[in-house]
């Protein structure tokens, strides 16, 4: 009877599996073990630390690795951590939220078996959220649908974002670029730990939308060793040859940001430095609203740079461009696409309604020479007003001709919006990249427009035909 019951009892356990006495939701990390979510058919592990929190004489500074150890078992079932931001999706005057203390990485899992690739573990995803480099976070561009297939693992991370991750004096004092390097150290972290998790570290997929997006293409600029990371590379809605991707006179900006911020002395970077690292970093972020010229344009104020080459850790020392043309950059395939309508993100804005029941475009219309530089991103990349003047006039004429901006030309503008934004920068990138490319480079264009997209959101109507 004992017997019969021992034998009954070993063949339950190996059927379910030795697992049956492991709690599947603990992960042992080099830090130590963390305890994730159940969520019926995945596991979540989120607000994982991957570098020292940056903050007080860290602020400005590359990340550090996260070093401490855990005596307890970490609760990696907290609500994912957002980076300070300047949130222009938020409602009322205040768009500020989020924390400084935002350097995690949120790993979900399937929970069915999935298909595994060479025995080694399931295929990687990592995603680099969105949001023009000033706003977004590891919430958005949402992981569920992976989960639904369960085949891959799909990692998230959080980065700096605006001046906390961007600002820049052009020298070794304010480097710039730190929200890069937070990516850098995050990719780094997920090769090293994804095994932990069940994840193959030599199938790893890095994919991003909009900034993340360029965020990927500039990684693969930066980075020729980017292949011990990434064995292929995507990018939706965005290339490091968009006019936006790049910031142009970061010195200045600094410089400026530190005036309004009512720092002493604003006669060197250290002094800069030493008085912004003081701030709440709630007063820098919002420092954000004194860049801003129309609506929240130029949507992006404090963005990737070119770096001093006398920086140790520089992530970018030259252009997108002359990296290409040198050939020396990392060569992995790479999928790219834009939308038909992305520059709805950017037009769709002008169609809101004033308090006179005039739209705004109607004010865009009035101050085009004024406005075009800012919100078309040539402004930093001109040297006199004349030469923005006869761009301006050009690019009027070729999308409108002798007609002006209203909401019946809003189609052209669109185009207007999504050529110069977005579908230039990527033809371009495509162009030359092939030339100098030894891996494959796969294309599309994505045109579906939704019944309600982010054009909606944005103009705040729906009586006309946004697009994506």
């Amino acid at each position: 009877m004992h017997v019969n019951f021992l034998l009954l009892f070993i063949t339950v356990l190996f059927v379910t599996g030795i697992s049956a006495f492991k709690d599947a939701l603990i992960v042992n990390l080099p830090n130590g073990r963390i305890r994730g979510r159940d969520n019926n058919h995945y596991y979540s592990y989120e607000s994982i630390p991957y570098a020292e929190p940056p903050l007080g004489p860290l602020r400005f500074e590359s990340p550090r690795p996260y070093a401490r150890n855990w005596t307890d078992t970490f609760d990696a079932t907290r609500e994912p951590v957002e980076c300070m931001q300047w949130d222009q999706y938020k409602s009322g005057a205040d768009k500020l939220h989020g924390v400084e203390d935002c350097l995690t990485v949120n790993v979900y899992k399937p929970k069915l078996p999935a298909v595994a690739v060479a025995g080694n573990g399931m295929p990687v995803v990592v995603l680099i959220h969105g949001g023009a480099f000033m706003f977004g976070s590891v919430r958005a561009n949402g992981h569920e649908n992976f989960m639904r297939n369960g085949r891959v693992i799909v990692v998230k991370m959080g980065y700096r974002l605006g001046p906390l991750g961007f600002l820049s004096t052009e020298d070794a004092v304010i480097s710039g670029n730190f929200g890069m390097k937070d990516q850098r150290l995050a990719l780094q972290w997920i090769k090293a730990n994804i095994a932990r998790f069940g994840g193959d570290p030599e199938h790893i997929m890095v994919l991003g939308f909009s900034s993340g997006a360029v965020a990927v293409h500039l990684h693969m600029l930066a980075q020729r060793n980017f292949t011990e990371y990434a064995k292929v590379a995507v990018s939706f809605s965005g290339v490091a040859f968009n006019p936006w991707a790049i910031t142009h006179k970061t010195r200045e900006r600094a410089f400026e940001l530190a005036k309004h911020l009512n720092c002493p002395d604003v006669s060197s970077s250290q002094l800069i430095k030493e008085c912004l690292q003081r701030k709440p970093a709630a007063a820098i972020v919002r420092g954000v609203r004194n860049f801003l010229v129309f609506g929240y344009n130029p949507f992006t104020t404090f963005g990737p740079s070119i770096e001093d080459a006398a920086v140790e850790d520089a992530f970018l020392t030259r252009s997108p461009q002359q990296i290409v043309e040198s050939g020396d950059f990392a060569k992995i395939p790479w999928l790219v696409s834009y939308a038909a309508q992305d520059g709805a993100y950017n037009a769709a804005e002008l169609l809101q309604r004033m308090p006179r029941r005039e739209e705004l475009i109607e004010v865009f219309n009035d101050r085009w020479y004024d406005l075009a530089p800012y919100n078309l991103f040539y402004k930093d990349t001109m040297h006199t007003v004349e030469q923005m003047d006869d761009y301006s006039v050009a690019l009027k004429r070729r999308y409108l001709g002798e007609k002006e901006f209203s909401i019946d030309t809003y189609p052209n503008m669109l185009r207007m919006y999504t050529d110069v934004l977005f579908r230039n920068g990527v033809e371009q990138a495509i162009r030359l990249q092939r030339q100098h490319a030894t891996s494959p480079i796969y294309a599309y264009v994505y045109d579906n427009p939704a019944e309600e997209g982010i054009g909606e959101a944005l103009s705040h109507r729906k009586d006309v035909k946004m697009g994506v």
